[in-house]
Formats: C-alpha cells, sequence, structure tokens
C-alpha cells in the first residue's frame, strides 16, 4: 500500500507517513462497520449513551494530547485547539444524552378519518455513515457528524483531510480504546481525494462531506450513481450586520475576532460587514485599531498560518481585486500575505462585484462597508451565493430579532458571532453553494436516521374505505361526508 506524507504548515518538514486506503480497503472497512452497526443497534439507547459518554470522558482526559496534534497538523495555536476539542465534547455529550428522546418511537395524531389506528413514529438507524471531514476544524467539525451518527445507532468511516490525517485515527483509536466491545464502530481511512470518492462509491448508506462547493458536487456525483445520499456543508461567506445604536467596541471586538481567528480559516467566519452610513466610519476605526494588534504566528501569536498552502494565492488575489476595483486598505493589503502566514488586512468600500465580496476568502481578511440603512444591509447579505451564517448587530435585542427573521441563513447571531456553534441543541447549516442538510442538535440526530411509521388498528372503523367487503353506497356516503366537513371548515 502506497502513503503520503503530512508536512507541518509552519515550517514544511515531514511530521508523519500514512497510508493511502484505495477502493478495496475502503469497501473492506464499510463491510466490517455493517457487522459492527449490528452489534452497535443491539446495545439499546441507554448502552450506547454509556459507551458514548465513556469516549468522552477519555477524550476529555486526553485533550492536550489531542490539541497538540491538531497544533501540529494545522499550524493553529494550541490554545485553539484546546478550545475546538472541548466545543466536540459539548456536541458529543448532548448527542449521547438527547438521542433517545429524538428517535425514539411515539404517539403521534391520527387525525379523525383515521381515530381506529394508533399511529406510532419512530427512526431508525440508516447503517453505515461516510464522513469526509474538512483540515480546518479537523475536530469540531467532523465530530458534529460523527457523533451524532453514531448516537443515532450507525457505524461510521471517517476520511479527514489528508492535511490533518493523524486527528482521524486518533478519534478512531481513542473510540477503540474507550469502547473495547464495539470495534470497527468508528474507522479511519486515509488518503487524497481519491480515497474521499472511494467512500462515496463504496456503499455507505449516507455521505457527511464538508469542503468547498466544487468538491462538494464531485462528491453528490459520485454518490449520485448509487442514490447514496449527502450532508453537504460548503463553507459560507457571513455577513455582519452594524445598525446605528449598536455597541461600536462591541462590534469591533467581535469583528476582529470573527474574522482573524483561525487566520480566518473559518466556514462560518466573518467575511462582511455592513454597517449604517452615520457609523461606519467609527466602526473602521475601531475596527482596525483592534485588528493591528494581532500578530500571527506559532505557538505564542493569536492566530496561525494558512494551512493549505494555496489559500495565500486566493487570498492575495482577492485584495488586489478588491483595490484595483477602487476598495481601500486602511490596514495592511497584498504585502501582509507573507507565507505561510497572512498579517490582518481591513478593506473598505468594497465593490459588491469584487471576488472579495462574492467568493470565499478563507483569509484573515474582513470587508467593510457602508449601507444607508438597515433593509439595505439585508438586501446586501442576502445577495450572496451562500447562505450559511450571519450576524446582527443593534442597541434593541428585538429589533436585531427583527433584522434576523430576513435573512438567509441557516443560522444567526444577535449580538455576537458564531454564538450558534457552541449550542448543541441548534442545528447547523446552510444553502445555495453552503450546501444542504443540517447537523447538530435534533435535526442532526435525524439527519442520520431514517423515519419510521406505523400505525396499529385498535378498533374496526364504522366505514372500513380499505375493504371490498364495505358495500360502495356505504363508502361513497362516508367520502361524501368527509368532502363536505373540508368544504366548510
Amino acid at each position: 500500500m502506497s502513503t503520503f506524507a503530512v508536512r507541518s504548515p509552519v515550517s514544511g518538514d515531514v511530521l508523519s507517513e500514512h497510508p493511502v486506503h484505495g477502493p478495496e480497503e475502503v469497501r473492506d472497512t464499510v463491510v466490517r462497520g455493517r457487522g459492527a452497526a449490528a452489534v452497535w443497534a443491539g446495545l439499546g439507547w441507554a448502552g450506547r449513551r454509556d459507551r458514548l459518554l465513556a469516549w468522552k470522558r477519555a477524550l476529555a482526559r486526553r485533550m492536550d494530547e489531542l490539541a497538540a496534534l491538531v497544533a501540529r497538523e494545522t499550524g493553529k495555536p494550541e490554545h485553539d485547539a484546546r478550545a475546538e476539542v472541548l466545543l466536540a465534547l459539548v456536541h458529543l455529550d448532548w448527542a449521547a444524552r438527547h438521542a433517545r428522546r429524538v428517535l425514539r418511537m411515539r404517539q403521534v395524531s391520527s387525525g379523525l378519518l383515521s381515530v381506529h389506528q394508533r399511529a406510532l413514529l419512530g427512526y431508525r438507524p440508516l447503517g453505515v455513515i461516510g464522513v469526509i471531514g474538512p483540515w480546518n476544524y479537523p475536530v469540531y467539525t467532523p465530530m458534529g457528524s460523527i457523533g451524532y451518527a453514531l448516537a443515532a445507532g450507525n457505524a461510521v468511516v471517517f476520511k479527514p483531510s489528508e492535511l490533518t490525517p493523524g486527528v482521524g485515527e486518533f478519534l478512531a483509536s481513542s473510540f477503540g480504546e474507550a469502547v473495547p466491545d464495539c470495534a470497527d464502530l468508528l474507522q479511519c481511512v486515509t488518503g487524497p481525494g481519491s480515497t474521499g470518492q472511494a467512500l462515496a462509491l463504496s456503499g455507505v448508506d449516507k455521505v457527511a462531506f464538508t469542503g468547498s462547493p466544487g468538491t462538494a458536487r464531485k462528491v453528490a456525483a459520485a454518490c449520485a450513481g448509487t442514490l447514496t445520499p449527502l450532508l453537504a456543508e460548503c463553507g459560507g461567506k457571513d455577513a455582519v450586520i452594524v445598525g446605528a445604536d449598536a455597541d461600536l467596541d462591541a462590534v469591533a471586538e467581535a469583528v476582529v475576532w470573527g474574522a482573524m481567528s483561525n487566520a480566518g480559516q473559518t466556514c462560518a467566519g466573518v467575511e462582511r460587514v455592513y454597517a449604517v452610513a452615520s457609523v461606519h466610519e467609527e466602526l473602521c476605526g475601531r475596527v482596525v485599531r483592534a485588528a493591528r494588534a494581532l500578530s500571527p504566528g506559532t505557538p505564542d501569536g493569536e492566530y496561525g498560518p494558512m494551512t493549505l498552502p494555496g489559500q495565500l494565492g486566493v487570498v492575495e488575489r482577492h485584495m488586489k481585486e478588491a483595490l484595483a476595483g477602487g476598495a481601500r486598505a486602511p490596514l495592511g493589503g497584498p504585502e501582509s500575505v507573507r507565507g505561510p502566514y497572512v498579517h490582518p488586512v481591513v478593506l473598505v468600500d468594497v465593490p459588491e462585484d469584487s471576488p472579495a465580496m462574492t467568493e470565499e476568502t478563507f483569509g484573515p481578511v474582513v470587508a467593510v462597508n457602508r449601507v444607508a440603512d438597515l433593509d439595505e444591509a439585508v438586501a446586501r447579505a442576502n445577495a450572496s451565493a451562500y447562505g450559511l451564517g450571519a450576524a446582527v448587530f443593534t442597541g434593541s435585542r428585538a429589533a436585531g430579532l427583527r433584522v434576523a427573521r430576513r435573512l438567509d441563513s441557516g443560522a444567526v447571531s444577535v449580538n455576537s458571532v458564531l454564538g450558534f456553534a457552541g449550542v448543541p441543541s441548534l442545528p447547523f447549516g446552510g444553502t445555495g453553494e453552503s450546501g444542504f442538510g443540517r447537523i447538530h442538535g435534533a435535526e442532526g440526530l435525524r439527519a442520520f436516521a431514517a423515519a419510521r411509521s406505523v400505525t396499529v388498528r385498535r378498533f374496526a372503523p364504522a366505514v372500513d374505505l380499505t375493504s371490498f367487503a364495505t358495500p360502495r353506497e356505504k363508502a361513497a356516503k362516508a367520502v361524501e361526508l368527509g368532502r363536505r366537513l373540508h368544504a366548510r371548515f
């Protein structure tokens, strides 16, 4: 079996070697997962809950070890990696504790026509879930699928990014050590995009993918041949709307953190800001002052390098095209790209058709544009092809909620950024170029289960419309009575 090398995004040194799993190895992994899924299903809600919580506790005890591995493979500071692991633990805990409540069989209304039937709704596991994870948050993001899929009763085959395979192997091995009676329930396969394609074609019962829209289309095409369902989270171009009565100090702090943390490599990070004209200039000054205080670096910087070397060129191109189109850069510019780092950049008055406003930059760059009012801000925020997250800052929480309801995004934070990421009961996902489907929360559990409808006949109905023994005239009268009721009410 061939191997590939993982290099430090900071130094370029080889960190480790990992196998390239091909189609045959991936299929064998899925077969083993099916056997494990049968054992897992037999444990029941309580058995699965206890084992998932045991894994959670093991990960919590090994947080430093896992965070150090994340930091080595991504380049991010260890304090950021520890926070990422904590978020994953919060979601794993919620999924384990709430799976039974969300997915257990329960009685629902039968309706007048079927009053003689007892109606039950429950959910069954899909079987084996293929998870294709990203490199920017190699624990938190894929665990939004892995943890919820396991809690729903499935086995998982995880293909991490080829930039962070060690993290994927750690998650799988740590599960096996914490839950030794469920071997092969969580397995890891490693390799480049071809390994992800092999996973999509392997006969898994659903694929959960996180990555670029372009790669999502390739995965979708692979899944289409076998009608394998796909959940896709494909990034964003998130906007922040700032009203005239907003607390500008709080806005500046939130915008800079949302745009610059993790070197801007956050799918729901802040990339666009629309501030009403009366506060635009003052806000720009505060954002520039806050961003200027940041220094990238490893291990002591506020954020790390560009994990994907090719992203440096994207960031530089976006800045150059914005400036050529008439934008200004009160902080930074193309000279801020000093590989492997990008120093903070603030752009102002960026043309709305510039790539810096329409494409995902995925770097520590934020554009702050002025708008006449909140209506214009909403229109510009919604004009994006992406629809993942957004934020609204106003002096009145009620006003912020009114604006939030008008935004075409999967999640909105009022008077904070990314507030929804740490709330495990809230679903996460977007529309358009941001993908489709949801992870996290009850919707995230149901995303990895199939609804099962059951009826139990309680007594014989007065008029049985599902029997040839019912006289036609009697059945016709019953149907006519039903028609009249629905025509009237």
